[in-house]
């Protein structure tokens, strides 16, 4: 379902993708359901969630854990892109993590994209989340750091056996028999600064950001010059959000032309519309992918 060619070595500009961004805070499964079915039928193209582990942060009762619910997206689901906007690097090890993505990627078909970020600072709302299991939220830095060695780890259990490496936050010891999954899903790196752009360019498939982000298009171009310095041959999937609203699926509208700069816009299905009109109470958002 993603792209199956580097944006930047195309001679014409891609198209985009439009995904749904699932909201789990406050939400029960029979909305996500209902939203994810009907978001298939109208043509959209991917879904997404947040990964979050306590709803008071955005003031809700509860939130329903992200991995769970993408589980159970890929199995009522047949043809749209499923991922996490993005994973926090403090939840789950990455270890563990590689099983459980080469375990969905498997169970989906192959429809996984492995959204990966640094998670909230000690100064964000978010920190609470560690607070309550006593864990700490470094700064900047180190949280970069253990984005860059989690996917180290990542690619090195998807191989199908780990050596032992000290590493400085998530060691390994010998080991064998790893599900190794076909194709590895993109890991595409949330960023929202110049440094996760490079970040996600130099070691990761893709960069997420903000629609709206006023240094767009620079991050984009630094995302995308890492990867291209990086020698990797693998695809580079540009992609960015936007809270859930009619004139992000009006191919007229500004909005849209300055998502991806100097890219194509794919037409909007007719279908879509019904969407809104059947009101999906789980929809936070909208997210575009270059494919």
């Amino acid at each position: 379902m993603w792209g199956h060619y580097d944006a930047l070595r195309m001679s014409r500009p891609p198209k985009l993708a439009t995904d749904l961004l699932l909201d789990p805070f406050g939400a029960d499964w029979e909305s996500m359901r209902a939203a994810a079915l009907a978001a298939e039928a109208s043509g959209f193209d991917g879904l997404w969630t947040w990964d979050h582990l306590m709803g008071g942060v955005h003031r809700a009762s509860h939130v329903l854990e992200s991995w769970t619910v993408l589980t159970g997206l890929a199995a009522i689901t047949q043809r749209v892109m499923i991922g996490p906007l993005t994973l926090n690097v403090a939840n789950r090890h990455p270890g563990t993590l590689a099983v459980m993505a080469a375990t969905l990627q498997q169970l989906s078909g192959g429809r996984l994209m492995l959204g990966l970020g640094a998670g909230g600072g000690p100064d964000s709302p978010y920190a609470a989340e560690q607070s309550a299991f006593a864990r700490r939220t470094p700064g900047d830095a180190v949280r970069r750091q253990k984005v860059e060695e989690a996917v180290e780890v990542l690619r090195q259990v998807w191989s199908g056996r780990v050596r032992t490496h000290p590493g400085r936050f998530f060691p390994l010891g010998d080991g064998s028999g790893f599900l190794r999954p076909n194709p590895a899903p993109p890991v595409v790196i949330g960023a929202f600064g110049p440094k996760m752009a490079q970040l996600a360019g130099r070691v990761g498939d893709g960069i997420n950001t903000q629609a709206q982000h006023p240094r767009l298009a620079q991050l984009l171009d630094i995302a995308r010059g890492a990867h291209s310095a990086s020698g990797r041959s693998t695809p580079f999937h540009a992609t960015v959000f936007a809270g859930f609203s009619e004139r992000w699926l009006d191919d007229s509208r500004p909005e849209r032309s300055r998502k991806c700069p100097s890219t194509s816009l794919v037409t909007t299905p007719k279908g879509r519309k019904s969407f809104i009109a059947a009101g999906a109470r789980a929809t936070h958002g909208v997210l575009q992918r270059a494919l």
